[in-house]
């Protein structure tokens, strides 16, 4: 009766875990002022960032706006973390509109409906990532190849916000041939666009070295428009906004043929698992300021549906953001009501007041995206790869050159094929080794000077450091059979230490296997000690492994087993029959 009680509960939290509205449970009345300020801050932070990113994707700006609210709205009622901010990000903003620009003009209703069936292909995969618990996913990004996936990004934000920060016409193509063209051009940068685009750089920068708070995007922006209109800059050829059109936008589903749906399906998989990746850290991040744990798997159905609802609504593909979070955070922001309060602040200003940004400059926004990408680029990890792992500072260098010089998207799926690959290159590269006692104890460990280990006469202790499976299973038998062999006098004993063998698969149970009569061969008896992984427990007994070795011949400490099977003891034993 009582199972049944604790079976019931059980189940009822699990479905209490995916009612709506969980990041704003435990909210009191208290936690308001909190709130409130950290959602006007949010807004003052997220309006010139949210027009400044729909422009990099070639939307006009109102369209950051809706995408803004409808992240914050969604993950509001679904997402798990208090702080997280969700909305237009420049991460992934260049991924897509560089590779939609392939399949539709820039800007055409054909782009439009392409980025919003997009948004609902990616909403649609993270939001069942998060309800399958895929969360793992997260990590297919190693952390070098995330910096140069993200030094890319910048490298492709900086080209194409270089013309509107010289006050140059518009360029497109691919990045180096848009490089080329700035430099032919650079004779024609307009002055005036310059200082203010680098006016607002300077405004950003400063503020965030005095605090993250200080929304000098927006203080920039004001200052800015404020210079053209005292100055009548557009008659010295700056470019500006001009009035946006107020108005709510409706609710539909984009219109997209069969094909652009299939072509789209690579770019919706690739932008998921990036969006995947960065909400899983930026949850992670912001985790340990709150009573839960982090729920990442909640948190991907929280952007999963922000992205859906910007695509029902005709924006695009939303994700979580980090500076954002970090202000919610920082100013004292206690739930999601903050991100609800700045989203309504800033569907009133799409809503109302497109008249208030006519003559914001472009060089503005350029300005903000300036900084934006500098500070995507982490040069601390930069610095520290270099110094401590020059091989996989190799991986930054390769994943950012791919981002640069290939189409984002095959960037991108290059940055996760070297991630996985060089798991699985330093996967092969385990070797067994064989144990040494530390002398006067019973710890067996890997060798180490100047404090040199004892070994026994007639005994074999090897440890693998590394889950076995195809991909190092014939190096591991290879190396324990050459153990065996290159011992001066016959090894009566060899025990397996596999306290880090946590999965053993079909080709390495196999392996493992054929090591085991390769011993027995050598006229040794074979043991196994502290496998603790329950998984490669169950995969022993699943191949027969379990029943090959003998229960009586697996221990819990190395110690155990050569007390019970050595040499000495072996021929006690079978003078009592033992097998």
């Amino acid at each position: 009766m009582d199972q049944l009680s604790h079976a019931k509960a059980a189940s009822a939290m699990n479905w209490r875990r995916w009612l709506p509205l969980q990041a704003l449970s435990g909210w009191q009345f208290r936690d308001l002022n909190g709130d409130l300020i950290a959602g006007l801050t949010l807004a003052a932070i997220a309006i010139p960032e949210q027009m400044a990113t729909a422009r990099l994707g070639g939307f006009a700006p109102e369209v950051g706006f809706f995408a803004f609210v409808a992240g914050s709205v969604a993950f509001a009622l679904f997402g798990a973390n208090r702080h997280l901010s969700v909305g237009a990000d420049s991460t992934i903003t260049p991924l897509f509109a560089g590779s939609l620009a392939l399949l539709a003009t820039s800007g055409s209703p054909h782009y439009l409906a392409l980025a919003a069936m997009l948004a609902l292909m990616v909403g649609l995969v993270v939001t069942l990532s998060g309800i399958l618990r895929l969360g793992w996913i997260a990590d297919l990004l190693s952390v070098p190849v995330t910096t140069g996936f993200l030094a890319g990004i910048a490298i492709h934000i900086i080209v194409s916000q270089m013309p509107g920060l010289l006050g140059l016409p518009a360029e497109s193509g691919e990045t180096l041939r848009r490089v080329g063209e700035i430099a032919g051009n650079l004779h024609l940068t307009n002055p005036w666009s310059l200082g203010l685009g680098l006016g607002v750089f300077a405004i950003v920068f400063c503020s965030e070295r005095i605090s993250a708070r200080i929304p000098g995007a927006l203080i920039g922006m004001v200052l800015a428009t404020l210079a053209v209109i005292v100055f009548d800059l557009r008659d010295h050829g700056v470019e500006v906004l001009g009035a946006l059109p107020n108005g709510l936008p409706g609710a539909y589903l984009p219109e997209a043929g069969l094909n652009d749906v299939q072509a789209l399906v690579p770019l919706a998989l690739l932008i998921a698992i990036v969006v995947m990746v960065q909400t899983a850290a930026t949850s992670r991040s912001f985790a340990s300021q709150q009573d839960d744990a982090p729920d990442v798997n909640r948190d991907f159905v929280g952007v999963g549906a922000g992205s859906i609802a910007s695509g029902l609504f005709g924006a695009f593909a939303v994700n979580a953001s980090p500076p954002r979070t970090a202000i919610v955070s920082q100013s004292g922001g206690r739930s999601q009501l903050s991100g609800l309060i700045a989203a309504a602040i800033v569907l009133a200003l799409g809503a109302f007041g497109g008249a208030l940004l006519t003559n914001v400059p472009q060089a503005a926004l350029a300005g903000v995206l300036m900084f934006v990408a500098q500070h995507i680029l982490r040069w601390k990890v930069f610095a520290s790869v270099y110094r401590q792992a020059p091989v996989e500072f190799l991986l930054i260098l390769v994943t950012m050159a791919a981002i640069v010089v290939l189409p984002i998207a095959t960037g991108v799926a290059v940055g996760i094929g070297l991630s996985l690959l060089h798991g699985i290159w330093s996967a092969t590269r385990t070797e067994p080794i064989e144990l040494e006692q530390v002398p006067g104890t019973s710890v067996w460990w890997p060798p180490a000077k100047p404090a040199a280990g004892e070994q026994l006469r007639g005994v074999l202790v090897a440890a693998f450091q590394a889950p076995l499976s195809f991909v190092n299973a014939d190096r591991f038998k290879r190396g324990v059979c050459d153990l065996v062999d290159a011992r001066d006098e016959p090894v009566k004993l060899v025990v397996l230490e596999a306290s880090n063998i946590v999965e053993i698969d079909y080709t390495a149970a196999q392996a493992l296997i054929d090591t085991i009569l390769h011993c027995r061969k050598a006229g040794a008896v074979f043991a196994i000690a502290r496998l603790e992984s329950l998984r490669a427990q169950a995969a022993l007994a699943r191949f027969g492994i379990a029943e090959m070795v003998g229960p009586q011949r697996i221990f819990h400490s190395v110690d155990a087993a050569i007390k019970s099977l050595g040499p000495g003891k072996q021929q006690q034993q079978e003078q009592d029959g033992v097998p």
